[in-house]
């Protein structure tokens, strides 16, 4: 039997731990980061009259209204409700303070006909709903010239400049002019008329899909761990594939109303993938340790699995299910209105596929020179001690987003 050498050195750990470090030290991880999306459905009663039906991050409107000032009327009396949980507190502070919250929507948040600004009114008294966190309904309606043949729909809410969030998303549903869809805005990209073409809708939707990805660290840390546990290139795609199957499911699901994204399920979940997937490849080696189990056995089919590898994609797949939960979570997509979301969720789906892909190109080949070498050991040690840092972040992660944690 071969004795396999030590799965550390110091010039490996080092590296792996500083980057473990730099992890845990890092805010508490959320699956999405600290950015927030605005949701935002747009319609047309009758001509000249548009209705915009803004859902906003209760706490973020709260603090951004009132410019951080903690001594604000506003902040003292909804920071309570927000603290114990009062919906119906937090609508009251928010209509007690209605001028104020109406001069900050109004300001970040316009309606155009043809070049000529819309003049919004309320409609109605704030209300506050529980999605993954309070949110706020501010329902407002724009007078717009008769004769408009386009509108043009711009939103500012929650700049990166007010110091709470980065990469506030605005998700815009609309049916005006004659033309229903969706389109995302953010802060490269504040506005979008009812009269862009398909490709420029759907490339908004793939560039969000690409940022999501890059900036979701426990998805990429997922993907991660997928790509070090894969011994050949056909195992990483299966499994890629299978992850990509699975989120897109539960996206399609989410999108036609059938399932919901409970965020104090899915996060913890999320996290406890990672440390599963990374585990997985942790228990391998070991078992190679203890049993002389070679890893890098060749088969006689090229895409032919054993049992521990079918295994491996069904844990895939039902952890797949959850991310794209997460990835619904991060669109809104809790009822069957989002319905109208649809095509452009498949091209958000593209964009993280299109990321995906690229890191697997990126990445599997240095690993696939490692293991070109004659000695094992510069492979099993970047592939342990990368599965043994994902492994730990995704616990610590794991723990942190347990609810009352």
């Amino acid at each position: 039997m071969r004795k396999i050498p030590a799965l550390a050195t110091p010039l490996v750990v080092l590296p792996l731990a500083v980057l473990l470090c730099m992890l845990l030290l890092a805010p508490r991880a959320e699956a999405h980061g600290f950015s927030s999306v605005v949701y935002a459905g747009a319609t047309a009663p009758s001509v000249g009259h548009v209705r915009v039906d803004l859902a906003l991050e209760y706490d973020l409107l709260l603090y951004s209204v009132a410019d951080a000032e903690r001594d604000d009327p506003l902040v003292k009396e909804g920071q309570p409700a927000w603290d114990a949980a009062d919906l119906p507190g937090q609508a009251s502070a928010l209509n007690h303070h209605a001028p104020a919250v109406l001069a900050y929507v109004e300001k970040r948040f316009r309606v155009s006909a043809d070049g000529s600004p819309c003049t919004p009114t309320p409609d109605g008294a704030f209300t506050v709903e529980l999605r993954d966190v309070p949110y706020a309904h501010v329902v407002l309606d724009y007078r717009c010239p008769d004769a408009a043949r386009a509108h043009v729909v711009t939103s500012t809410l929650f700049r990166d400049d007010e110091g709470y969030v980065s990469g506030t998303k605005t998700i815009v549903t609309y049916d005006l002019d004659f033309v229903d869809g969706s389109a995302a805005l953010d802060g490269s990209h504040t506005s979008f008329s009812t009269r862009q073409s398909t490709a420029e809708r759907f490339w908004e939707f793939f560039r969000l899909g690409c940022e999501h990805l890059l900036t979701g660290l426990d998805h990429l840390l997922f993907l991660t761990a997928l790509i070090a546990g894969s011994r050949r290139l056909r195992e990483i795609v299966l499994a890629a594939t299978t992850f990509t199957l699975a989120h897109s499911v539960t996206l399609l699901l989410a999108a036609l109303g059938v399932v919901t994204v409970p965020s104090g399920l899915v996060e913890p979940v999320i996290a406890l993938s990672i440390a599963c997937v990374a585990g997985w490849h942790l228990l391998r080696l070991w078992l190679r340790r203890e049993h002389a189990i070679d890893l890098d056995t060749t088969s006689t089919s090229h895409f032919a699995l054993d049992r521990a590898g079918w295994g491996r994609l069904a844990v895939v797949f039902c952890f797949g299910l959850i991310h794209g939960l997460g990835f619904a979570g991060a669109l809104g997509i809790q009822q069957a209105w989002s319905w109208t979301l649809l095509w452009s969720l498949l091209v958000f789906n593209l964009g993280i596929e299109a990321v995906q892909l690229g890191l697997i190109v990126a990445l599997f080949p240095l690993l696939a020179l490692l293991r070109r070498r004659k000695s094992a050991t510069p492979s099993l040690v970047v592939t342990g001690g990368i599965a043994a840092a994902v492994t730990v972040v995704g616990l610590v992660w794991f723990v942190q987003r347990l609810p009352g944690v």
